[in-house]
């Protein structure tokens, strides 16, 4: 499913990523490693086809609609709902029932008293929450998570905990500061450095 060869991004002459080699197979769960500045957002970024490379070939055998991405940012429109946020990124993924589906999530994700509230006055780890939701929405065949356990609380991470743990077809990449929360999910291991 994913083939990186040398796979290698340059912004200006800041070298990020160099002489990338892995593969994945449809339905493993690759955890990714490092200290801050090694390049573990650049990688998942190149995965999800929002940078390309400067160095190697990168090859990701799936339709960019059926890739779900969790970044640093929540990609939620302030100014609405959080039943309103699931419910355009549903319009633009496509999903069929959106409404039952946003439902679902935002009970699993304790947000469904929260529905009707603007995001502007959820907490960060609520916006992290409805973030997942947003992620998880269209049943993505790829996953990427970028620091998905960032201010979520117990409740939060278990539940995300859950998640990651009935995977299911479906292939995963994380990139994690705590990979021992992870690792027992994961079937390879990428440590940049």
């Amino acid at each position: 499913m994913i083939r990186a060869s040398g796979l290698g991004r340059r912004f200006g002459e800041r070298r990020v990523l160099k002489g990338i080699d892995f593969q994945l197979d449809r339905g493993e769960f690759l955890l990714v490693t490092g200290p801050n500045g090694s390049g573990k957002t650049t990688l998942l970024r190149l995965l999800a086809g929002l940078l390309a490379p400067t160095d190697g070939t990168l090859e990701v055998e799936i339709d960019r609609g059926r890739v779900g991405f969790l970044g640093h940012e929540p990609l939620l429109y302030r100014d609405l709902t959080a039943l309103e946020n699931l419910d355009l990124y549903g319009r633009l993924y496509r999903v069929s029932e959106r409404r039952e589906r946003a439902g679902m999530l935002l009970e699993r994700y304790g947000l469904w008293e929260a529905r009707a509230e603007p995001t502007a006055s959820f907490s960060r780890g609520m916006m992290q929450r409805l973030a997942l939701c947003r992620t998880l929405l269209h049943q993505p065949e790829l996953l990427l998570l970028d620091e998905p356990f960032s201010a979520l609380d117990t409740e939060g991470a278990e539940l995300l905990d859950a998640e990651l743990g009935g995977n299911g077809p479906r292939t995963v990449v994380v990139a994690s500061h705590q990979p021992e929360r992870i690792a027992a999910h994961s079937t390879r291991r990428l440590a940049l450095a």
